[in-house]
């Protein structure tokens, strides 16, 4: 999977009352630069304390009902909400600022009011590629019949099974791969639930001050106790689903795989995505990585069709979504084209410097779409091209291009190549993308 990392455009704030606390709460979501993560920011305690949202700052402290976080006895609870918004909207780095110990509840109990306000003030792309955890071997956690698998999987994937004695609820199954769409529309709504001889223990543990019908769907013997329908028949289910995204953003980097879970709740959640973070350290072969700051030749593969001899980019420097890009290309003795062109005086071609300057400009174009690796970019036309100085083994091209226009599929784009910052070639592109 290959997709460019996103923040949030602006920042927003959002009020209400923590779950447990019962306090008013104000959280400011903010954007942040590439490779930042999802980090709360306690701004009630001086100097601020930063927690990022990553496996090794789980509380040892274990709460069965919600995710807390700490970072230099500065705790921070009940964030997965918050984290499976981010998640399900693929928003990779925040700064979440909070003036207390807990972020309000939404005040439905589900993920659709963080979701109105993440997308009312929109999502930008921030140029630099999303480092995916690629599951490539399973990865198992069991325990006291709780079960959770993550497998190799095209794209992201969760499968939840529940059971409870409750008859109103059940056993219960779904299975979404999951992207900003599905979450929307799938998981997002559902609800927060529990059965209310567990309300009755939280109370008396001094926890969900702020909880109440409105933001929760509480079930008895008797059936559910709210007004008004299920928003799913599978609502419970799905929101378990909601839950275990929010725990394994704490993993702390997308996840390209498909996770399958039986029985789980926040507690054996927490630990399999500890697990998964442990894999990703100590098992390098099993688990692969991106590159943190540019776009390799690893990631430029899974977007590019092509391959030896016709792949002419090495790597991509810079990327500003739907705006330029820069790319290198090392030529080397070495190119097959050398062997004719010519003989004892090593030239590379005009036009494979020109093909070289399509391929980054590709890269481009296709890094503004979804699922990059599903489509082609189709080289529609040439204009002004110019040849200032040849290009000989050892060189090292930079190509530089800026899109001038973009029209749903077709963008034309003016492209520069220079070789120790001299121009030797020069070109207006027009391209398409079509279906792979």
């Amino acid at each position: 999977m290959v997709r460019q990392q996103k923040t949030i455009k602006e920042s927003f704030v959002y009020e209400g009352i923590g779950l447990h606390t019962g306090k008013k709460v104000k959280t400011v979501f903010n954007p942040a630069p590439p490779n930042t993560g999802i980090v709360f920011r306690r701004v009630d305690i001086t100097p601020h304390v930063d927690i990022p949202a990553q496996s090794n700052f789980i509380s040892d402290k274990e709460i069965r009902r919600n995710t807390t976080l700490t970072n230099n006895n500065a705790t921070i609870h009940t964030v997965e909400h918050i984290l499976a918004t981010a998640s399900g909207l693929q928003v990779d780095n925040l700064i979440i600022e909070v003036d207390s110990d807990e972020p309000p509840e939404p005040k439905d109990g589900s993920c659709a009011p963080f979701v109105e306000f993440f997308t009312k003030v929109g999502f930008e792309n921030q140029g630099v590629p999303a480092r995916f955890l690629k599951i490539t071997n399973p990865v198992t956690y069991t325990q006291d019949g709780v079960e959770l698998v993550a497998l190799p999987y095209d794209g992201f994937k969760i499968s939840f099974t529940i059971e409870y004695d409750n008859e109103h609820i059940g056993t219960q199954y779904a299975s979404f791969d999951v992207n900003p769409d599905v979450f929307k529309r799938e998981i997002a709504p559902s609800r927060t639930f529990a059965l209310m001889s567990d309300v009755e223990m939280l109370r008396s543990e001094g926890l969900i001050k702020g909880g109440s019908l409105e933001n929760a769907v509480v079930v008895d013997e008797g059936g559910i106790l709210n007004e008004g329908p299920l928003r799913f028949s599978n609502e419970f289910v799905r929101h378990k689903i909601l839950d275990i995204l929010g725990d394994l953003t704490l993993v702390g980097q997308p996840i390209e795989g498909h996770i399958i879970a039986v029985r789980s709740g926040h507690i054996s959640n927490l630990k399999f995505a500890r697990l998964l973070s442990k894999e990703a350290r100590e098992k390098a072969g099993a688990i692969a990585m991106g590159p943190k700051d540019y776009w390799d030749i690893s990631v430029i593969t899974q977007i590019m069709p092509h391959r030896y001899p016709f792949l002419l980019v090495d790597r991509i420097l810079e990327l500003e979504d739907k705006k330029r890009v820069v790319g290198i290309k090392n030529v080397t003795v070495n190119e097959p084209f050398f062997a004719g062109h010519f003989p004892g005086h090593p030239i590379m071609p005009a036009v494979l410097i020109i093909e070289a300057m399509a391929q980054v400009g590709g890269i481009l174009l296709l890094s503004s779409v979804d699922r990059p690796e599903k489509y082609l970019v189709y080289f529609i036309g040439i204009d002004k091209a110019k040849f200032r100085k040849p290009v000989f083994p050892g060189d090292q091209i930079r190509f530089e291009l800026e899109m001038r226009s973009l029209k749903r599929r077709y963008c034309k784009m003016k492209g520069t190549a220079l070789v120790d910052g001299q121009i030797v070639a020069e070109a207006e592109l027009t391209s398409s993308i079509v279906n792979r």
